[in-house]
C-alpha cells in the first residue's frame, strides 16, 4: 500500500473525533467496505478516495516529489 502514513492519519482522527466508519462513508461518499480495507491495510485507494476522506475530516494532505540524480538525492 502506497499511502499507510495518510491512511494512519485518516484513521487516527476518524477514531479521536469518535466518527464511526459508516458515518465517515455517508458524509465522505466512499463506500464503508472501501473504508475497512483501506483502514485494514487490504485496499489502495486512489488520491482523490484519500482527498475526500480528507476534506471530510478536516485533514490536508500534502505530498511531495524529490529529484534523483544518479541513484543520489539532490
Amino acid at each position: 500500500m502506497y499511502f499507510t502514513a495518510i491512511i494512519e492519519a485518516i484513521k487516527l482522527r476518524r477514531n479521536s473525533l469518535k466518527v464511526t466508519q459508516e458515518t465517515l462513508s455517508d458524509l465522505s461518499g466512499v463506500a464503508i467496505g472501501a473504508i475497512k480495507k483501506f483502514e485494514s491495510g487490504r485496499g489502495s485507494p486512489t488520491l482523490i478516495t484519500l482527498q475526500k476522506l480528507s476534506d471530510t475530516l478536516g485533514l490536508e494532505i500534502t505530498l511531495s516529489i524529490k529529484k534523483m540524480v544518479n541513484n543520489e538525492e539532490s
